[in-house]
């Protein structure tokens, strides 16, 4: 059960994240999580670049550094260089916001047309696609995201969720681990993975 609860909570949490609010609200909160930081390195966050950023979520020990550094890093991955398909983005973000789930999905679609390889596009997909309770089409597009960017901690804590949920533990760990190799800091998936550990050892015995 502690595992489908932790489950459930990383799915609501990418679901506030990345499908309910408007992206640049998102993105504001996110800034001003990194300026209240204290660490004066902390503050610079934002003008990084990811591979920069990801390789200090990497180093990093201390939750809530690495929880703003992760969103300056979400922060980067919303921008698809494109102001159409930024728009676009934002009308699907809008359009969920009034439950309108199939006007965000073809927002969503054509976004995708335009700029195939933005990662991010196909992640909140995925993220609607779970909240209609596809969860093919889900894991389809976050194994697309992962393709795309090896590295987006968001889209495997996403999969690792899901697959927590469906019952497949096994690969719900080994989802969660190469989560931690990208975001050692983060609690909850910390927690995760020591409980699938060993309920899945449990069941060996």
């Amino acid at each position: 059960m502690r595992d489908r609860v932790i489950a459930m909570r990383f799915l609501r949490l990418t679901m506030a994240l990345l499908l309910l609010a408007p992206a640049a609200l998102m993105a504001q909160e996110q800034k001003d999580t990194v300026e209240r930081l204290e660490n004066p390195d902390a503050q610079s966050l934002a003008t990084k670049p990811v591979a920069d950023l990801l390789e200090q979520l990497k180093r990093e020990r201390q939750p809530e550094t690495a929880k703003a550094i992760s969103g300056a890093i979400l922060i980067e991955w919303s921008d698809s260089g494109s102001p159409t398909v930024n728009l676009m983005m934002q009308w699907a973000a809008d359009a969920l916001k009034k439950k309108n789930n199939a006007a965000a999905l073809d927002f969503l679609d054509q976004a995708i047309v335009l700029e195939p390889d933005f990662a991010e596009a196909w992640h909140r997909r995925a993220t609607l696609h779970y909240a209609m309770n596809d969860y093919r089409k889900a894991v389809s597009d976050l194994n697309h995201v992962l393709q795309l960017q090896p590295r987006h901690f968001a889209a495997l804590s996403g999969l690792a969720a899901i697959l927590t949920e469906t019952g497949r533990d096994a690969k719900a760990l080994e989802a969660w681990q190469r989560y931690l190799d990208i975001y050692p800091a983060d609690r909850d998936a910390q927690e995760a993975v020591t409980t699938l550990s060993e309920k899945l050892a449990g069941s060996r015995t």
